[in-house]
């Protein structure tokens, strides 16, 4: 399994789904982009069975290219509408398993001693004062990323979107691999300010860390994450067996025991006290069809690595 989710849950629900069946689960721990571009480099001799978890963008992608399996699980009557329809979206080849928040993570503590004044919308993240203070994953290789990239060119338009991003590179003082690291970077104090989902900033602040979620003021996006059988998966008996334990309340139950902290597809799945609260955050329409679709997400990937990381580089 390639799992997308961070990485203590997918330990939680590998053990969870052996200790149920007997089926020992191999997973390896990629961002979501990794994740599709080995799914993408292996069509041809699949060496994975099942991707769980991360952005369902890329998980359309996949779909579109006909790299994962149609599947109709028993379980999908269970599911929210929007989870039902990431299924129908795709033509039945994935599936939603939870919702997340796209925002921003700050460190209280740094931006106190430092005497800058906490964020409220992304508009701010431009003030001088946060040059070098905010971090984010590269959106190539992370959905995280990739679902504020996207987020950004639909509050705004493409055009004011590019430009936000180009000011906005000369305060980022790292674009990590992985969606979850400038949440941890925050939480640790080594960065004041992290684009990331809210659901981590929940994590951290469940670990101790004086850390703060903030739903941006203009509107933000959100992940409907996702669940893919691959085409040609060698264990598919056993990939479908998880596949329907991942969609059930049980199986959904297992999130907290992995300290995550999003919305579960599952009607019936519990919500944490302390996870976002989607009901009271201006979400946009986030539009999946088109910046999930394959040529849409690698045009914008190429403008960016264009426009804001190389030329600002230079």
């Amino acid at each position: 399994m390639l799992c997308t989710a961070n990485q203590e849950w997918c330990q939680v629900m590998a053990a969870d789904f052996q200790r149920k069946t007997g089926v020992q689960i191999a997973f390896t721990r990629k961002g979501t982009g990794e994740a599709y571009a080995q799914l993408k480099a292996e069509a041809d001799n699949p060496k994975v069975d099942l991707w769980w978890g991360g952005t369902g963008d890329p998980h359309l992608q996949a779909a579109e290219e006909k790299l994962t399996m149609k599947i109709d699980s028993p379980m999908l009557a269970q599911l929210q509408p929007w989870a039902q329809e990431q299924h129908r979206r795709a033509g039945g080849r994935t599936v939603g398993i939870y919702l997340g928040v796209i925002g921003l993570v700050y460190n209280q503590e740094v931006l106190a001693k430092k005497g800058i004044k906490p964020p409220a919308c992304w508009a701010d993240l431009l003030r001088p004062e946060y040059k070098g203070e905010i971090q984010m994953a590269n959106p190539n290789s992370s959905g995280t990323a990739y679902t504020s990239l996207a987020t950004w060119v639909q509050l705004w338009g493409e055009d004011k979107a590019f430009d936000f991003m180009k000011k906005l590179h000369p305060s980022i003082n790292q674009y990590t691999k992985q969606g979850p690291a400038p949440g941890m970077a925050a939480a640790r104090g080594e960065t004041g300010i992290a684009i990331t989902f809210l659901h981590d900033g929940v994590m951290n602040a469940q670990r101790g860390f004086p850390v703060v979620n903030v739903a941006p003021c203009e509107g933000t996006g959100y992940e409907i994450g996702s669940m893919s059988i691959v085409d040609g998966a060698r264990n598919l008996a056993a990939a479908r067996r998880f596949y329907d334990f991942a969609l059930s309340v049980e199986g959904q139950a297992t999130a907290l025991k992995g300290e995550s902290y999003q919305m579960p597809s599952n009607k019936g799945g519990a919500i944490h006290p302390k996870s976002p609260d989607v009901k009271k955050i201006k979400l946009i329409n986030y539009d999946f069809g088109k910046y999930g679709a394959a040529a849409e997400r690698k045009r914008l990937l190429t403008k960016w690595d264009a426009e804001v990381f190389r030329a600002g580089a230079k």
